[in-house]
């Protein structure tokens, strides 16, 4: 062999030699290194988008556009307003025996603003006079059906507090809310339920214990009606004495 092919021979071998090493370098290069899409994937967990940011942003506004509810922390401010655009004083009870006036004080205005406020809601049309002791009261705002279940959440839970007025007794006729007699030491009132006194002699124990908010000035004999309706032993009237409520005026 020539010395000139010698040495061309000795090129050639190594320029293959270079060139597959070059290869198998790329090779591993490649292989140890992230592809684009496991760099964007590292890259979107190393730091958050955008995008949970506007879906809390929606979270928020959907949680403002959660319907009103009544609550004890709104409940002064919310009457307060809601008995200036509502001044209304004389409320209808009908029921299947007749038709109850009952005329509201506005020297009680939390309970009387409550108590047009829930008429107008047509809360009280889902309830009945549910408890009857005869000679002493009637009692309602209550029921047994689920639509007034939902309303009362729809409404919200509250309690009012307490509006006493010098002067005002339970007398017959006199009107007023019930309460929780337990973990209850400021008398507060719950909101749905009212009772109607009927003894003659009234009912003085009460004084003090309930804030008495109207009077009936109408149809108490249909209330003496009402308290003689056959009743289980719980009070309960063995048939249902349906509530529909209305603002007069």
């Amino acid at each position: 062999m020539s010395f000139t092919r010698s040495i061309l021979v000795f090129c050639i071998s190594i320029f293959v030699f270079s060139n597959c090493e070059d290869t198998q370098s790329k090779k591993n290069k490649q292989k140890d290194s992230p592809s684009v899409t496991q760099q964007k994937v590292e890259k979107t967990n190393a730091a958050p988008s955008k995008k949970p940011a506007v879906e809390n942003t929606d979270t928020n506004k959907k949680t403002e556009e959660e319907p009103f509810r009544l609550t004890n922390e709104n409940l002064r401010e919310f009457m307060a307003a809601y008995g200036k655009e509502n001044p209304e004083t004389l409320v209808r009870i009908s029921t299947s025996y007749g038709d109850i006036h009952i005329r509201l004080y506005k020297e009680t205005p939390l309970h009387r603003a409550n108590f047009i406020y829930l008429v107008k809601q047509k809360y009280f049309d889902e309830t009945f006079f549910y408890r009857v002791a005869k000679g002493f009261v009637i009692q309602g705002g209550n029921s047994d059906r689920e639509q007034m279940a939902r309303k009362r959440f729809e409404i919200g839970e509250y309690t009012i507090p307490q509006e006493q007025v010098k002067g005002l007794k339970h007398v017959r006729g006199a009107v007023a809310l019930s309460k929780q007699w337990v973990d209850n030491p400021s008398n507060r009132s719950t909101p749905y339920e009212f009772f109607i006194v009927l003894a003659k002699q009234g009912a003085s124990h009460l004084d003090g214990e309930h804030t008495i908010f109207g009077k009936v000035v109408k149809g108490m004999n249909i209330a003496d009606k009402i308290s003689n309706v056959p009743v289980d032993g719980s009070e309960w009237p063995k048939e249902n004495i349906f509530i529909k409520a209305e603002v007069i005026k």
